[in-house]
């Protein structure tokens, strides 16, 4: 990728109830071929499916399938500074998954198992990029605190704000970001334990500049989710809503990869409070042969949208894209050199995506 664009999520904050919004960007992998894809959207000659636009920024909540090794750090001990993480083989973007016989998920469930084990050896079993390795390890005791301390930066969580882009009435189930849930500091898919969104509320907007993207800020209510996550994909996060009071316009038809376009089309986003309004975009350019989510450029025209955002902003990553009727995609990318304008996800790769997680 140039370095013209912004990647990310960038990283999620939550901060005294409150979602900085850092969710722009995602890191897309291979997808399916564009005909392939269709064939499973479509059923292989089945009528389109219907899918209802949502467009409302909300707060989502990612829980890891295990703890991410994210960086490391020397720890200070009677023989000098040492770094045991990195020293029995362990390596940014593994996720540890045992530590012994004991499964771990949480940081806190590590820091109570290396004060059970001390300064004995001990096994790590982790996952590197999706395949098992076992490590030996000896964590340290520090000098400074007295606790024993492998020397290893950890994440088991994330949060921020995004955009849910469809809702299927026929199953319940919701597509948001067009891309997925990457560590801040690995850049790695992060991997999904468990994971809920929740109801949020755009209080501000920074806006983009040339060199320096913008974002969505808001609040949200803690005291329940309104949906479930299932699955954190590099073609969108996916999941079910408890209710549908997020989908409030009318199914529209999911256009086939041949049905899209270039020239004008709406985006529909939600910029302020919980309002959700369409705004005026152009299709520039079609990416028919990408395989990694950037489907089509976009180029945002509302003088409304560009007035207050300056064009597409971090937390705007899954606003639906509309184009003649018909459900085209999700926003997914801003450049840095030029906010009003970025990439999408077609739509029927997200959904395609969605039912292959299902299946498995």
């Amino acid at each position: 990728m140039k370095d013209t664009e912004k990647r990310g999520p960038g990283g999620f904050a939550l901060l005294r109830g409150v979602l900085a919004a850092a969710l722009l960007l995602g890191l897309l992998g291979q997808g399916a071929p564009a005909q392939a894809a269709e064939e499973a959207m479509t059923g292989g000659g089945d009528a389109p499916r219907l899918l209802i636009p949502v467009g409302r920024a909300v707060g989502i909540k990612l829980f890891s399938d295990g703890v991410m090794v994210v960086g490391f750090s020397q720890i200070p001990a009677a023989g000098g500074s040492v770094v045991p993480a990195r020293t029995c083989g362990l390596r940014e973007g593994d996720v540890i998954t045992h530590i012994n016989a004991a499964e771990v998920d949480t940081i806190e469930e590590i820091q109570a198992e290396l004060a059970k084990v001390g300064g004995e050896e001990m096994s790590i079993r982790a996952l590197r990029e999706g395949k098992p390795l076992q490590v030996t390890a000896q964590a340290v005791k520090c000098s400074t605190d007295g606790s024993y301390k492998l020397g290893a930066w950890l994440r088991d969580s994330m949060a921020g704000i995004g955009t849910v882009t469809y809702y299927d009435p026929a199953t319940g189930q919701f597509g948001a970001l067009g891309h997925g849930i990457n560590d801040v500091d690995t850049a790695l898919l992060m991997p999904l334990e468990s994971g809920g969104i929740l109801s949020a509320t755009v209080t501000d907007v920074k806006k983009g500049e040339r060199g320096e993207p913008g974002e969505l800020h808001g609040d949200f209510d803690l005291s329940a989710d309104i949906g479930r996550l299932w699955a954190n994909t590099c073609h969108g996060i996916f999941g079910t809503l408890a209710q549908a009071d997020l989908a409030r316009m009318e199914p529209l038809e999911v256009a086939s990869a041949g049905q899209v376009e270039t020239g004008e089309a709406l985006i529909y986003s939600n910029i302020a409070g919980e309002e959700v309004r369409p705004y005026t975009v152009e299709i520039t350019k079609l990416h028919p042969d990408a395989s990694d989510g950037r489907d089509l450029t976009v180029r945002v025209t509302d003088p409304a949208l560009l007035e207050v955002t300056g064009g597409i902003v971090q937390g705007m990553s899954g606003s639906p894209i509309v184009q003649n009727g018909r459900l085209v995609g999700a926003v997914t990318h801003v450049l840095v050199g030029d906010p009003t304008q970025g990439y999408g996800i077609l739509a029927q790769r997200m959904l395609n995506t969605a039912e292959s997680c299902r299946k498995h």
